[in-house]
């Protein structure tokens, strides 16, 4: 119906042409009552969780409004060779919603150029797949994280499950004065081609996260495209625009990481056995599973261990023959389906004996001499450019050992003495019991900020030593945990790069079975907890027991399940946590910073200082004793935007130096 054709006064029409236009995104003066607000559509950057349960667009539209969305266009920038993001949320606040399609193919450039994603495209082929959706799953925060924080002090838990505190973070009140309690987080990044109709109920919303990658060749400049939701009767179009910077991510980052990926967790959700025979179809299929997950890790910037790791020979000394493609990159190729970031570039690491599964362990020196050799000898002729280490213990105290063993590959008079030795150390201070070890990965956040900062010194200078840090704890560093903060991962990047931390190492990515506290099999789809519980409830800590944590360990889901047949969608490769993607965000970030300090060193530096003002052992402790103990809140902002306009100013500087 066209406004001349009411039979009202120019000066009506005007009228209601401003309210029409005034109308937020998803409002229309043309939509029937009954689907009067039935949609309501905004964005973010992602790193702001928004539980399931919120509606806050349609309660307080300019309260949303943030450096993606101003209202009515989502506005995002980035790199080339960046994947950059952003988070579609869809309330409906009067009533049920049912989404029929969402599209986003493609975003077009000035010159013509254009980033887009063939459509029927293989969910494992990112050839033609610069644009990815994905459907958000959320799980219930049930208990608090006890391995992501401590919780004698309220500030070290996420803002939004903090009680209300006094003094220093003394804290007042049950687990129903955490704000966030028994509420819905999002976190795992289903395709939305396996999604493709939803509904979303009265009173929630349903978040759509959107990865868009940058190509190398793509000219920079403004490209614009629109996602089109269609919902009922009714279709959205919603303007994006992105801006590429005139610069270039590297294909290797800065930050370098490793993470362990279980390979009897993968077969038995996948195949419905721990160990398939060789030369069975089930043996083939296991190893593309296990190439997709180490693919999907090249896509988000990080390295693998584990899975699967030594020949099935007498040797002792190589890896399985499948590693050879993750070593030498050629994995990581178009033929295979693999584009993005680090295309042709190896795995980078390689874990030997990870977590102590070594067999020659009591076998002598003179034994440790052979293998070592063997294993020098083969990484130098076969894959040179991979760092790797023969991890010697997990988590021990028994330093007299531990030094035993790296002094015998120290002392190795061939080839073996040249390879370095890891172990897992609660303590950086714990080093000068164990001064052979080359690769200390530590536990601990905080410490005696003098004295671990000369100790990480003393292992940072020295070209045949490394530093490692192990999983996450705030308030040191973000936690990995489901309820911590989006920028939570974003800043153990950066204070990676501040302290110049050589590689942070995370415990696990497929812990499907909570061997550790006998919990047995989690149904991951539908459980936040992936550690720990034995029926108890705490008044003041919810669901609690045995390490209890909520997405610790699990940073992909699997794509079939065959111990939860209901939750299986019958895919073979995982599907990313949004932990990956907030991950990404920061080892990307650390890229930027390292491009610019090559050009203004000075403000990269202030800049680092301002964002993350404080990291790790930075925090001190209360005492000196008990490096672990300490009463302080965090340093960081949790506020994306913050972020961002760091980011922004980073961007600024590299093209700068053009």
């Amino acid at each position: 119906m066209r406004f001349n054709s009411w039979p009202y006064s120019a000066q009506w029409r005007f009228i209601l042409l401003c309210m029409v236009t005034a109308l937020p995104l998803g409002f229309s003066i043309f939509h029937q009552q009954t689907d009067f607000q039935d949609l309501v559509i905004w964005a973010n950057e992602g790193g702001d969780k928004v539980t399931r349960d919120e509606l806050r667009a349609s309660t307080a539209p300019s309260a949303v409004l943030n450096s993606v969305w101003d209202g009515s266009r989502i506005a995002v920038f980035g790199a080339r060779n960046e994947v950059v993001a952003f988070n579609l949320v869809l309330e409906a606040p009067r009533h049920p919603v049912e989404v029929t399609n969402i599209r986003f193919n493609s975003l077009t450039g000035a010159d013509g150029f254009v980033i887009g994603s063939a459509e029927n495209h293989d969910l494992f082929d990112w050839t033609e797949r610069n644009i990815e959706l994905f459907f958000v799953g959320y799980l219930e925060i049930r208990g608090l994280s006890t391995l992501g924080y401590a919780v004698y002090d309220e500030r070290h838990i996420p803002v939004r499950f903090q009680r209300p505190w006094t003094g220093k973070g003394q804290g007042l009140g049950r687990w129903e004065n955490r704000p966030d309690h028994n509420k819905f987080y999002p976190d795992i990044a289903i395709p939305l081609e396996l999604v493709p109709e939803f509904d979303i109920p009265q009173g929630h919303n349903q978040s759509i996260w959107v990865d868009v990658y940058i190509p190398k060749e793509a000219p920079p400049g403004l490209y614009r495209g629109a996602l089109v939701v269609t919902a009922g009767n009714n279709t959205h179009e919603i303007p994006v625009e992105l801006t590429i910077r005139d610069f270039t991510l590297p294909d290797i980052p800065v930050s370098q990481t490793m993470v362990y990926v279980g390979y009897h967790d993968i077969n038995l959700r996948y195949l419905g056995t721990e160990d398939p025979l060789l030369g069975t179809p089930d043996a083939a299929l296991s190893r593309l599973i296990l190439d997709r997950h180490f693919m999907l890790a090249h896509r988000h910037r990080l390295s693998l261990i584990g899975a699967g790791e030594f020949a099935d020979d007498d040797t002792k000394a190589a890896p399985a023959p499948e590693w050879l493609s993750r070593l030498d990159g050629s994995l990581f190729q178009p033929t295979n389906g693999y584009d993005g970031p680090g295309v042709g570039t190896g795995n980078g690491i390689y874990s030997i004996g990870t977590y102590g599964n070594w067999d020659w362990r009591n076998d002598g020196e003179t034994e440790m001499h052979r293998l070592t050799d063997a294993w020098v000898e083969w990484f130098e002729t076969t894959a040179p450019t991979t760092e790797f280490f023969l991890y010697l213990i997990d988590e021990s105290t028994d330093y007299a050992q531990t030094e035993r063993w790296a002094r015998w590959i120290e002392e190795n008079p061939g080839p073996g003495s040249r390879l370095m030795s890891l172990a897992t150390l609660f303590r950086l201070d714990a080093t000068e019991y164990v001064p052979s070890l080359d690769i200390p990965a530590i536990i601990a956040g905080s410490g005696i900020p003098e004295k671990w900062a000369a100790i990480a010194q003393g292992y940072i200078s020295a070209p045949d030593k490394r530093l490692y840090y192990y999983n996450g704890f705030r308030p040191g560093s973000g936690s990995f945990t489901i309820e911590d903060d989006g920028v939570a991962l974003r800043e153990l990047a950066w204070g990676q790069y501040k302290l110049s931390i050589d590689r942070w190492f995370y415990w696990e990515s497929t812990y499907y079975h909570d061997i550790h506290c006998g919990t047995g099999q989690t149904n991951v789809f539908q459980s936040a907890r992936t550690i720990g519980y034995s029926g108890n409830f705490d008044p003041i800590l919810g669901e609690t027991g045995c390490s209890y944590g909520n997405g610790e360990g699990v940073l992909f889901y699997p794509g079939t399940d065959s111990i939860y047949p209901g939750e299986s969608y019958g895919v073979e490769g995982p599907f990313a946590s949004l932990r990956l993607k907030y991950w990404r965000r920061g080892i990307q970030d650390v890229d930027y910073l390292a491009l610019a300090s090559a050009i203004d060193p000075v403000r990269v530096s202030q800049i680092v200082q301002e964002i993350v003002p404080r990291a790790l052992w930075e925090y001190g402790a209360e005492d000196p004793d008990e490096p672990t103990w300490i009463r302080t809140d965090i340093s960081w902002s949790a506020d994306p935007d913050v972020w961002e306009n760091a980011r922004a100013e980073l961007a600024d500087i590299i093209e700068s130096g053009q």
